[in-house]
């Protein structure tokens, strides 16, 4: 009887635990307005780092190191990818950075979703969204978004790994301004 007892106790101790950082993350998340971060992004095999900086809800500016000076924008509706010799604009909608854009997405697929425990020190969230599966990862110490992966328009397996956040900067209003095209 007694070690039935503590097995009750210690299902409940983890549900509310699990409930305690689920709550943190979101949380961490209304309390960001923006943030930036060094990124490394593995597309098929490909690894290509920069900068990013995103601004909620839907705005994001990354600067690719030691490429053509390839620059990712999203001023909440048009996504654009400039290098030197190329230039692609998309429908955000169109996009799995149209969810990891939007902290109010974020919050809502979160507060309905379970949570999963990578390696003791990663929550994931896997969301479906328009024909999107798209895993979020979040820092269980400090609640940090850190990455997520997903699959991308042309059938591309995109990881995205973050480091160095900073959040809740003063930015600069012309950052999102969407490039002209070349």
């Amino acid at each position: 009887m007694l070690r039935f007892f503590l097995i009750i106790i210690f299902f409940f101790l983890t549900l509310n635990s699990n409930a305690e950082i689920k709550e943190k993350i979101i949380q961490n998340l209304k309390n960001t307005k923006n943030l930036d971060f060094k990124f490394e992004q593995n597309v098929n095999g490909k690894i290509e780092n920069g900068n990013c900086t995103i601004e909620y809800p839907k705005k994001i500016f990354c600067e690719y190191a030691r490429s053509n000076n390839k620059i990712l924008v999203s001023n909440g509706n048009s996504l654009v990818i400039k290098t030197i010799s190329s230039y692609y604009r998309y429908p955000l909608e169109k996009t799995p950075l149209n969810v990891i854009l939007d902290k109010n997405i974020l919050i809502n697929k979160i507060e309905s979703l379970k949570e999963r425990t990578i390696d003791n020190n990663l929550i994931n969230f896997t969301i479906f969204e328009n024909n999107n599966e798209i895993s979020i990862f979040f820092d269980k110490q400090t609640y940090d978004l850190i990455g997520w992966q997903n699959t991308d328009m042309y059938q591309n397996f995109n990881i995205t790994f973050l480091s160095s956040i900073r959040k809740n900067r003063v930015l600069s209003k012309n950052l999102f301004k969407i490039p002209a095209q070349n």
